[in-house]
């Protein structure tokens, strides 16, 4: 089969399109013939090894497509069945091998496209809003990348359960995506302080959460936006790592919150698992999302795709689909 993979860590020209072994199910696992393969940040990571993994290793977490083969031990799917994952590792690739128990089926009407492109990005915002933080009527919040794939999911989903969103996006472009998204406030971090913004909106109140997935550029100033026990979540680091933190600081700023998730610590366990893709299929499903796929691209553009995510020119998903 076709595959991307990186044989060292390193920049986009790392990855190589090549073939590969077909994958072997071991017990508990089934092969997937890919559909669509969602590209996604901790991708980067994994390519330049701020996630260790051994080599030479496919890169992808997250696809859609059809149970080709069964291996021993696997109940409850069936070959022909249509599913996703957010736990498909090495889904830049015309198959996969992934543990049946990680897999979610899809619902009639989502397509493969859109599931890899609502999978992660969608539970990410589901297990934000939810979970980490409850985000409910009345709560202000801030959102950092309010264009980007996640941040557009997180701008709709805070709307639907009656929020105030003060966005962030870089230029004129990705400030109007924002707003269509249905931001309350947009600030253009490229010419305005945002920091100052967030004040003055809020009548020096602040916010009641801010969702970052920035991390270095946006930190700091960040935690100076948060109300008396407010949350930051820092959930990215696009621009680079946050410096250590002196939990002290979080004392002299109001006793705020400083939480560091993670999906895949929400969705551990089986049952977490299908009830945050079951409600984010749903919202697909019944279109009270609407997914912005900003590029679909041949598999073997997977490079390009990369340099294209990192230089921040994305506004959506980019999904790479297998030409197989």
């Amino acid at each position: 089969m076709k595959a991307v993979r990186i044989h060292s860590p390193g920049g986009a020209e790392a990855l190589r399109y090549e073939d590969a072994p077909d994958p072997q199910p071991k017990a508990g696992e089934v092969v997937v013939q890919i559909a669509a393969a969602g590209l996604n940040y901790i991708d980067v990571y994994h390519r330049t090894g701020a996630y260790k993994g051994s080599f030479p290793q496919t890169l992808g977490v997250e696809g859609a497509g059809t149970v080709a083969a069964l291996g021993p031990e696997v109940k409850g799917v069936r070959v022909g069945d249509r599913v996703a994952s957010v736990s498909m590792a090495g889904s830049y690739a015309e198959f996969a091998a992934v543990p049946a128990e990680k897999l979610v089926p899809l619902p009639e009407r989502v397509s493969f496209r859109e599931a890899a492109a609502a999978m992660l990005q969608g539970m990410t915002a589901q297990y934000l809003t939810s979970s980490t933080y409850l985000l409910k009527a009345g709560d202000t919040c801030l959102l950092h990348a309010a264009a980007g794939g996640v941040g557009q999911l997180l701008c709709q989903v805070a709307k639907n359960r009656g929020a105030t969103v003060i966005a962030t996006a870089g230029g004129q472009e990705k400030t109007a995506i924002a707003v269509k998204a249905g931001a309350d406030e947009v600030i253009d971090y490229k010419t305005e302080d945002f920091e100052e913004k967030v004040k003055r909106i809020t009548g020096g109140k602040g916010v009641h959460v801010v969702y970052d997935s920035v991390g270095k550029a946006t930190f700091e100033k960040g935690l100076n936006c948060l109300v008396r026990r407010g949350m930051m979540v820092l959930f990215g680091q696009s621009s680079g790592a946050v410096a250590p933190v002196d939990p002290q600081t979080l004392n002299q700023k109001g006793s705020i919150y400083l939480t560091r998730p993670t999906l895949f610590h929400y969705v551990a366990l089986r049952e977490e698992l299908l009830e945050g893709s079951s409600q984010v299929l749903g919202w697909v499903r019944d279109r009270s999302v609407e997914l912005a796929i900003f590029r679909e691209m041949p598999l073997e553009q997977a490079a390009e795709a990369h340099r294209m995510l990192e230089a921040r020119q994305t506004a959506g998903k980019v999904l790479l689909i297998p030409l197989g």
